[in-house]
């Protein structure tokens, strides 16, 4: 994976761009002139077409605000978070969507959102609720409003779909100003937004947490959870407000990285194999090579369904069983 050439020798905030690329197709798709507002932003079309470019969150957060104004959607990052398909979050979603409980899954986003980018903190505490709080980094909160409403939206699906249940917020806060809560937003989180508070957060009941994982697989998380430790372990480290890469002998950081996500293609067990005796037979299955074709697994990791690479069949086959 490639930044775009930083205008100082300094590590800058960077993500992965996928909203800056949501942002792309809806202009497409509503007949705007994309390569004129890339321009304004400082961008070109093939770095937003290349997905494994990084761009930095500034320019990511400029180029929302530019889009806004060209669609006049003065919500884009909501809408944009209400209907794009969760799993081109990537590597970190699945990771949650393996997870035992809501608490496990929101603990593993606090602990690999770096992945995505390294300007927005997530944190996830208990203490009397369930709270969800996201923290700028190294970027100028006051610039931004559409990446946020984005990331809090999509918190809010993610939790809903991991649970499968319509979960609403207790509260949600948002540090910017709004002279209202907009109906929609009303309608689609089932809950008020506070507006011009003292932090950006989701907060649920306390209950909340120990729900289960509908796609919960400690076999699948725990691989996962190794490719994504690889991963997180060639992003920039922070270290006193600076981020300092340490790419590994003959191979820039982010090389590493966009390797590490190419190899992340699994074979996911199937619970009718062997009588059922799933814990026992993942093993066997990689080895074999053969194919997941269980419900749930194709709803929840349809993207890894059916597909088998080398590497993960060897890291698979060190597994017990």
């Amino acid at each position: 994976m490639h930044y775009r050439r930083p205008k100082d020798f300094r590590s800058i905030p960077s993500a992965t761009g996928g909203i800056a690329r949501l942002a792309c197709a809806r202009l497409r798709e509503l007949g705007k002139d994309v390569k004129a507002v890339l321009s304004k932003a400082g961008l070109r079309l093939e770095e937003v077409a290349d997905p494994t470019v990084r761009l930095e969150v500034r320019t990511q957060i400029k180029l929302l605000e530019l889009a806004a104004e060209e669609l006049r959607d003065d919500f884009l990052g909501f809408h944009l978070a209400r209907s794009f398909d969760l799993r081109e979050i990537g590597l970190v979603y699945y990771v949650m969507a393996s997870s035992e409980q809501l608490a496990d899954a929101l603990r593993n986003a606090e602990h690999y959102s770096r992945i995505n980018t390294d300007g927005v903190r997530l944190r996830f505490k208990l203490d009397g609720t369930a709270v969800i709080a996201l923290d700028y980094v190294d970027v100028d909160r006051c610039s931004d409003r559409h990446q946020m409403e984005f990331w809090l939206t999509a918190l809010v699906r993610i939790c809903r779909q991991l649970t499968d249940s319509r979960l609403a917020p207790r509260k949600l806060m948002v540090r910017h100003f709004r002279d209202s809560t907009p109906a929609e937003y009303k309608s689609f989180l089932a809950s008020d937004v506070e507006f011009g508070a003292d932090a950006d957060a989701i907060i649920f009941p306390e209950q909340v947490a120990s729900l289960p994982i509908v796609g919960a697989d400690n076999y699948l998380n725990k691989l996962l959870r190794q490719y994504a430790d690889e991963a997180l372990a060639h992003r920039p480290q922070e270290r006193g407000g600076v981020r300092v890469c340490r790419p590994g002998p003959g191979a820039r950081g982010d090389d590493k990285v966009d390797a590490i996500l190419g190899r992340v293609r699994l074979v996911l067990y199937e619970d009718a194999v062997s009588g059922g005796q799933c814990s026992t037979v993942y093993g066997l299955q990689a080895r074999q090579g053969n194919v997941c074709r269980s419900a749930y697994a194709a709803r929840i990791f349809p993207r890894c369904h059916g597909v088998l690479l080398c590497d993960a069949r060897t890291r698979l086959a060190q597994l017990p069983g």
